[in-house]
C-alpha cells in the first residue's frame, strides 16, 4: 500500500526514495539546521513533505550542481528554503519569482544605505585587502584618483559601484587562490 503524497516518510523511505544512504542524512541534519524531522520516542525521524522536498533541492545542488556544503549553505541564508525546493522541482517560475524579491529587497536596501549629507567619504563595504595595497589607482587619495575626460570627478555613486565592483573581484581572486 503506497502512502499519501502528505504523509510523513521514515529515514529509511527518504534514503531509498533520494538514493542516499541513512547516515548521509543524518549527517546533512548537523549541517543544515533548515532540516528538522519530527523525532519520536527511541528516536526514529519522521520526515514531512516538506523536509524531503528540501532534502531533494540540497542533494541537487551538492551532487549534481556540484557546490559545496558551504555554498548550499549560503544558498539557503541568501534565499531561504523554497529557492532550494523551486530549483529541485524545477519551477522555473517560482526561482524566478524570488530571484526578483530578493532583488527588490537589495534596491530597497541600497536606496536605504545611500550616503546622507556630510557622509561624501564614506564608500560602500570596507576593502578586503590591506590598506596598503593600490589596485587599479582606487586606493589612492581623491586628489590622485580617476579623472573623467572633461576633467571632473567620477560621481560618489560610481566611486561606490566602482569599489563594490574591485572587492568582488578580489574575494573572487581569494577563492581562485583558495583552490589552487
Amino acid at each position: 500500500m503506497e502512502k499519501s503524497p502528505d504523509a510523513f516518510r521514515t529515514i529509511s523511505e527518504v534514503a531509498e526514495d533520494l538514493d542516499l544512504p541513512q547516515h548521509v542524512l543524518r549527517f546533512w541534519e548537523t549541517r543544515f539546521t533548515q532540516i528538522k524531522p519530527m523525532k519520536r520516542g527511541g528516536g526514529r525521524r519522521y520526515y514531512r513533505p516538506q523536509d524531503v522536498d528540501l532534502i531533494r533541492g540540497i542533494r541537487h545542488m551538492l551532487y549534481d550542481q556540484g557546490y559545496t556544503i558551504k555554498g548550499v549553505q549560503k544558498l539557503l541564508r541568501e534565499n531561504g528554503n523554497q529557492f532550494l525546493v523551486a530549483i529541485a522541482n524545477g519551477d522555473l517560475a517560482a526561482i524566478e519569482a524570488i530571484a526578483q524579491r530578493k532583488q527588490a529587497d537589495a534596491v530597497e536596501l541600497t536606496a536605504a544605505a545611500q550616503p546622507r549629507a556630510g557622509d561624501d567619504e564614506q564608500l560602500v563595504g570596507q576593502p578586503r585587502a590591506k590598506p596598503s595595497r593600490r589596485f587599479f589607482s582606487l586606493g589612492k587619495a581623491d586628489e590622485e584618483g580617476p579623472v573623467q575626460a572633461d576633467g571632473g570627478r567620477l560621481s560618489r555613486d560610481n566611486r561606490a559601484l566602482l569599489q563594490e565592483a574591485l572587492f568582488d573581484l578580489l574575494e573572487c581572486k581569494r577563492l581562485l587562490d583558495q583552490v589552487r
